[in-house]
Formats: C-alpha cells, structure tokens, sequence
C-alpha cells in the first residue's frame, strides 16, 4: 500500500483529480481508449468536478461505476444521479456512460445484460475505489451474501451484493475486475477511515474487501 498524505482535503482533491487525468491521458495516448471506475457517494464530488472540466478526448473515455444502488436514476441515492450531475458534465459530456441499472426488476435479472456492456471496456485503465469504516469498497461488504464468490479469481465482472450495511439491494464490479486495474487510487477521509485502512492491510479480503487491491493501490488520505 502507497500511502500520500495531504495537508487538506481541498488539495488532496485537486491533486487527484489532476492524476487521474494524467493517466486518462497516458491511456488515451497508448490505447486511443481508456476506462475510468469510479465510487459513488459525496466524497468524491470535488475529484469529478475538477476532472469534468479538462481537456481530454473524453469521447474516447467509457465511465463505469464501481457499483450501483439497484433504485431508479431519480432516486437521491442513485450513483448514476450524481455521476449526471458532477461528472458527465462540462467537457466529460463526451464520455460514454456505462451503465450498472436497468429496468429490470432485480440486479440478478439485469445482470447478464449489463455485464456484456462492461466486458468489451476491460481492464479498467484507471480505478478510483472509496471505502467504508467497515472496510468495504465497492459493494463488497464484510459479510454480504455473495462476497466470497465476488473474490474468486474466477468471478465473473459483475455480481448482485445483498448486504445489511448496504441497504437496497446491489450490482458490483467484482475482484478480478478491480484487481486487473491498470491503475488504481483509494480515497479516503478522516481518522477513523485512516486507521481502518492500516488494519484492513494486515487482514485477509473476506474481512476486509478492500484488502483484495491494496498491495496495488495508492491510497489517497486527508484529515
């Protein structure tokens, strides 16, 4: 695990953001593709508006989400929602939105479909992850009823996750799927998801989901 410490959460933002797109960019130059994951949630809203205002060729930048809230796009909660309103924006309109919701009544009977769109858009050429204080990312959750399935090195891309932190029912890149990741960043905040990451490093992933990248993973924390 790298670890980079900032003096505030402003910079850490600014900073990350402008790592993010510098990778993009390498992708872009290498591939003429690239493939950015991303969380949901309101911490990294300050890293999505910075990055929707640079000069990319975001035409060629498909985006996926690291999981998804099975609600419909109005819901508050919807991952995809926020990503519309912060990310998809400005220049990033361009992008190419992969999506982890359909219309179907379940994430299982959605599952096949949205799994060949995100198959063709991997690896994943930069992955940004967020945790919880529980130690999951994604909607790999300690304890939910597919997890061990989801850290097989044979799990498909893309699995339902029903877990009692996790509220609605789920659909989540599995581990493979993150761990094929070209590049992968971990956002963080506060002491409390400070010290769970340095526990979840000395732990086995079925305790600690977010264990299963960070031997790979730079991990980015402000106070």
């Amino acid at each position: 695990m790298e670890l980079h410490e900032y003096p505030d959460r402003e910079m850490m933002m600014l900073r990350l953001a402008q790592r993010i797109a510098s990778e993009l960019g390498e992708s872009l130059r290498a591939m003429g593709r690239a493939t950015l994951s991303v969380p949901g949630g309101t911490t990294p809203g300050p890293v999505f508006d910075t990055l929707s205002g640079v000069d990319l060729d975001w035409a060629n930048v498909a985006i996926v989400l690291n999981d998804e809230r099975w609600v419909p796009e109005d819901n508050p909660r919807s991952n995809t929602r926020l990503l519309r309103e912060r990310l998809l924006v400005g220049r990033a309109a361009e992008a190419t939105l992969i999506p982890l919701r359909s219309d179907a009544d379940s994430p299982e009977a959605g599952l096949d479909a949205l799994e060949q769109e995100v198959k063709p858009h991997l690896p994943i050429s930069v992955l940004l992850l967020g945790m919880g204080a529980d130690m999951h990312t994604a909607s790999l959750f300690p304890g939910a009823d597919n997890l061990d399935a989801a850290l097989r090195a044979d799990a498909p891309a893309l699995m339902a996750m029903r877990a009692n932190a996790a509220g609605e029912p789920r659909i989540t890149l599995t581990a493979p799927v993150l761990q094929s990741a070209l590049r992968v960043h971990v956002l963080i905040t506060g002491a409390e998801k400070r010290a769970a990451v340095e526990r979840a490093a000395k732990l086995s992933p079925r305790e600690a989901p977010i264990a299963c990248v960070l031997d790979q993973a730079q991990v980015h924390w402000a106070a």
